[in-house]
């Protein structure tokens, strides 16, 4: 269902993880400072958002409402078929995930809260440890 991934922060705006064969580890400090600004959110409904260099539609964006956490997004003018793309945040990080080509927004955010429990659960589990 996915064919990328990466762990970004925005203070400083970082890709801190990614997906060696992904296109993803290419984001950059600008991208991600645009992606998770908390102001003017709503222009990237008009302007769209570049994602390592690759064009998307911002479809949904929740990722600031508290409970949901999540940003759905979709690749645009590639021939070889658009990709949907899901942010959730996970505390101080955000997962991005791109699913493969013809995986659907729904099954690829739900894929994407099942990822980030998983973080959730290995950030507590080693912060019980101190």
């Amino acid at each position: 269902m996915c064919c990328d991934a990466a762990i970004i922060t925005n203070s400083p705006p970082w890709l801190l993880a990614s997906y060696s064969e992904g296109n993803l580890f290419q984001l950059n400090q600008e991208e991600i400072q645009i992606l998770l600004a908390r102001e003017g959110r709503e222009k990237l409904f008009l302007q769209g958002i570049t994602l390592a260099g690759t064009k998307c539609l911002l479809i949904r964006d929740n990722l600031y409402t508290e409970g949901n956490n999540t940003m759905d997004l979709r690749t645009k003018g590639q021939s070889r078929g658009s990709q949907a793309v899901t942010v959730i945040q996970i505390e101080s990080v955000y997962l991005v995930v791109m699913g493969q080509k013809g995986t659907e927004g729904g099954p690829l955010n739900l894929k994407a809260f099942e990822m980030a429990g998983y973080i959730k659960e290995a950030i507590h589990q080693h912060m019980a440890h101190f």
